[in-house]
């Protein structure tokens, strides 16, 4: 027989542990001594080391050339090009050097996120014990095979995924696969039996935390779920919100400009043959349709987002996040240490008629105080709020906790009194006793019904989300001094102490305040749905629906995407299945974000729009996220929303008015070189008032925000920006026609003339209108940042300057008469005035309906990369 690859000595989830122990055995071709070192050679060859975590950095030229391919890019270097084959090197200068920024930085964010991965290799261990023939040896990790026998023993991390062959008393930390602050009991595999769960399973990157085991080893490398872990994180993730809105951005300017400047082209070759002149006109239309400023003021703008936010304590490693983060609709998050304190705290304890029992509570904390061997975190937590005992009760004898009794007991005595306190899971103790405690101390008969009843109480304090431990007690003989386990018998049943892992005194506000701001929040846990449900009871969550794992697996991408919409608590959920969950909500058309802390947490922060994690978590789930909360509190996210969503609005401002404006100025021009003997404006003057109009609106980052505006999120939406283009653009061609015909048949105005007086009434409504459309509110009412004002009011000033005085001379400006002068300030007020009452219909597309649309459209474009 030929032994599977490492991989494939699992079942087809990777479900090992369910094949059962000598049938892994038989299939690993391999023996509960281990392998000879001649088949550990030959395995290691064959299937490779076993590094779960293997790096694939890509090189700088490949990272590059992925972005040059973008048609913004692509648009502003072909524009680069054009102005300097045309003699305009300052633009040529201008746009590579923001083209070059803006590489460098999405270079420095593709790193970060290969940082990720190498903090996950630095999480493994170096070296092992394994087998070899019968023989204990120290050997690499990377040299461990599948079919290998390692020992493990408390404190040592686990290298491979593997069986259990034997255990004693074990306990493993799975934290960084679950998320869960409990130990995990790992019991031997039964002979000749498989397994329903992972109690007899070991991962790699996991810790034995107590006892020791012998493991066999069934999966290796990239086969682990650590494994899965690391490709997830590496896989090429489907671009962010921010990402598609860009993508699609420049798409949308590559279509118009391609139609303008062909048009221009077609009418001037019908018209007069296609000359240099003519050609050259072209090209400065389509340079004039390009938003240059455009990265510069994306940069800007997320910049100053991300300075607010720091003083928050939010800190951005990803420019491009807070634009996410106020787009973001759902947000998905771990339940312990992001909704919780991820510590077990004790809440009370309760007696047989269900009542609060401060009794219980004191037999429980003797027991932890005195009771020797592993002290684990219920009795820490137990003995965290104890009062000094004062040396009342004094220690004689214990018998310490294991697995095969799963309870703890020690003997004390004080004065005459010498009792047996027994601490443990409460069905199995429950199972030792005959008798029961009532409220005034007394005990009863534990009959059948008192057993049901009791045992009804301990499954409703369960559901809860209550972990419990329940308290017995024995009065014992005067005489003695030891106990042995035929002692713990015949016991009185006392009650149980409860602990929880109690939510954040932050997290009920923190979960209103996204709510508010139209935020739906997921929760996805790997713990019991009880758990999960009282969390949500407790923090007033507006769950809908439950799923778990189990349910998960079975279904298809299609399936999940479906279901997910309708469900918001997640149970028994695997590390993988988080970044399912994620990946499925995105192609559902939503802007996902994720927040946890752990190992397990990464790919999911990976796979979504926003990844967010908390300065306390794994070093991996750091590097993974875009943002790292320096106060792990939800509270901060809102006002991070609200920036994001801040931001978000003025970069669409810059979008709206120069698409609008660019494609107005240049479809008139267009238009106006069909019925002049010459060209409305020479590309040099098309340059200059591309450049002072960009100019005006490099203080956009600085504006504020409309109220509305921060409500709810905010989605890039291609048909609004089309929508506003073909209602404002057309708006300023209709009075530019206008001013041609004044200019002609009222003025006489010749080349000169005519160009020097449609340049100013071009650039005075293009700079002037920035307050009207700046705002879906009555521009009146809302006041534009003081920043923005100085730079439109400072470029309009150059403007009117240059084309006035003899500075515009060289430039082919002249100057103008003073009745040409009042008609163009009387065109564009009224300009401006009718804009202002067009602006409601330009921008409906942004409401209610647009939002629609635009998640639409966002699902389209996640599912099209």
């Amino acid at each position: 027989m030929t032994m599977e690859p490492a991989g494939a000595a699992a079942s087809a989830e990777g479900e090992f542990w369910r094949e059962g122990r000598n049938v892994l055995l038989q299939r690993l071709e391999a023996s509960s001594d281990g392998l000879s070192d001649a088949e550990a050679a030959e395995r290691l060859r064959r299937y490779g080391p076993n590094l779960a975590v293997t790096s694939l950095r890509r090189g700088l030229p490949f990272k590059i050339a992925k972005r040059l391919v973008e048609p913004l890019i692509a648009i502003l270097l072909i524009a680069a090009l054009i102005s300097g084959a045309t003699g305009d090197w300052q633009s040529l200068i201008i746009i590579v050097l923001i083209v070059l920024a803006s590489i460098a930085l999405d270079v420095f964010q593709e790193t970060q996120a290969e940082n990720a991965v190498d903090a996950l290799r630095r999480a493994v261990a170096v070296q092992v014990t394994a087998l070899r023939s019968g023989r204990r040896v120290e050997i690499p990790v990377r040299d461990v095979v599948a079919g290998d026998v390692v020992a493990l023993h408390a404190g040592d991390l686990v290298p491979a995924d593997g069986l259990i062959l034997e255990s004693h008393d074990a306990m493993a930390d799975e934290a960084v696969l679950t998320g869960e602050p409990f130990p995990v009991e790992k019991l031997a595999v039964p002979e000749d039996s498989a397994a329903d769960g992972t109690d007899n399973a070991l991962f790699g990157g996991t810790s034995l935390v107590a006892g020791e085991v012998r493991m066999l080893v069934a999966a290796t490398g990239a086969d682990t779920r650590l494994g899965a872990i690391s490709r997830s994180m590496q896989a090429s993730e489907p671009p962010t919100a921010f990402e598609r809105g860009v993508h699609g951005l420049g798409m949308l300017i590559l279509r118009l400009t391609g139609f303008l400047v062909l048009f221009v082209l077609l009418t001037q070759l019908a018209r007069h043959g296609l000359s240099i002149e003519s050609f050259l006109f072209a090209v400065a239309l389509a340079v004039g349709l390009t938003p240059e400023l455009l990265p510069v003021v994306m940069t800007v703008t997320l910049a100053r987002g991300a300075m607010r936010m720091a003083q928050r304590q939010v800190v951005v490693k990803r420019l491009s996040a807070i634009h996410d983060l106020g787009a973001m609709d759902v947000l998905c998050t771990d339940k312990t240490g992001t909704l919780t304190e991820a510590r077990i705290a004790h809440v009370g304890s309760f007696g047989c008629d269900g009542t609060d029992s401060s009794r219980v509570t004191e037999l429980a904390r003797i027991n932890s105080r005195f009771c020797s061997g592993l002290r684990n975190n219920l009795d820490t937590a137990l003995l965290a709020s104890a009062a000094e005992d004062g040396g009342a009760w004094r220690p004689l004898a214990d018998l310490p906790f294991d697995f095969q009794r799963r309870r703890s007991s020690v003997l004390v005595v004080k004065g005459d009194e010498r009792e047996m306190i027994v601490k443990g899971a409460p069905e199995a103790l429950l199972a030792l006793c005959d008798r029961f405690e009532q409220a005034d101390h007394n005990t009863d008969k534990l009959d059948d019904a008192a057993r049901a009843r009791i045992l009804a109480l301990i499954e409703t304090k369960g559901a809860q989300g209550l972990r419990l431990l329940g308290v017995a007690r024995r009065p014992m003989p005067s005489e003695a001094d030891a106990l042995s386990r035929e002692d713990e018998a015949g016991l009185i049943f006392a009650g149980c102490v409860a602990f929880i892992d109690p939510p954040k005194a932050s997290a009920s506000v923190a979960v209103s305040q996204l709510a508010a701001a139209g935020v739906r929040v997921k929760v996805i846990s790997g713990d019991a749905a009880p758990v999960v449900q009282h969390l949500a009871e407790s923090l007033a969550l507006p769950a809908r629906g439950l799923m778990s794992g189990e349910e998960i697996a079975t279904l298809a991408d299609a399936a999940l995407a479906s279901r997910v919409q309708q469900v918001d608590l997640f149970v028994r959920v695997a590390p993988e299945q988080k970044a399912r969950i994620v990946l499925a909500l995105r192609k559902a058309g939503h802007t996902v974000g994720f927040i946890g802390d752990g190992i397990n947490d990464a790919p999911a922060i990976h796979a979504a729009d926003v990844g967010l994690s908390v300065e306390g978590g794994t070093e991996v789930a750091r590097e993974a996220a875009a943002i790292v909360l320096l106060a792990p509190d939800l509270g901060v996210l809102a006002q991070g929303i609200a920036e994001g969503r801040r931001t978000y609005a003025n970069i669409m401002k810059y979008v709206r008015m120069g698409t609008s404006s660019n494609f107005g100025n240049m479809l008139s021009m267009a238009l106006a070189s069909m019925v002049l003997p010459f060209l409305p404006l020479n590309p040099l003057q098309i340059l200059i008032n591309n450049m002072l109009y960009d100019l005006s609106e490099v203080g956009i980052p600085f504006d504020e925000a409309d109220p509305a505006d921060l409500a709810r999120p905010r989605h890039w939406d291609m048909h609004a920006v089309l929508r506003f283009t073909l209602v404002m653009g057309p708006l300023s061609s209709v009075f530019d026609a206008a001013t041609f015909a004044l200019l002609l048949g009222v003025f006489g105005a010749g080349v000169e003339m005519f160009r020097t007086a449609w340049f100013v009434e071009s650039i005075l409504t293009q700079i002037l209108v920035i307050f009207v459309i700046r705002t879906a509110a009555p521009s009146w009412r809302s006041r534009p940042h003081r920043f923005l004002v100085m730079t439109s009011l400072g470029a309009l000033a150059a403007a009117l300057i240059l084309a006035l005085t003899p500075l515009g001379h060289p430039f082919g400006f002249v100057a103008l008469p003073v009745p040409v002068l009042l008609a163009i300030l009387m065109i564009a007020a009224f300009y401006l005035w009718l804009a202002e009452m067009l602006k409601p219909l330009a921008m409906q597309a942004e409401g209610n309906r647009g939002t629609v649309r635009a998640r639409h459209w966002e699902a389209r474009r996640f599912r099209a990369f």
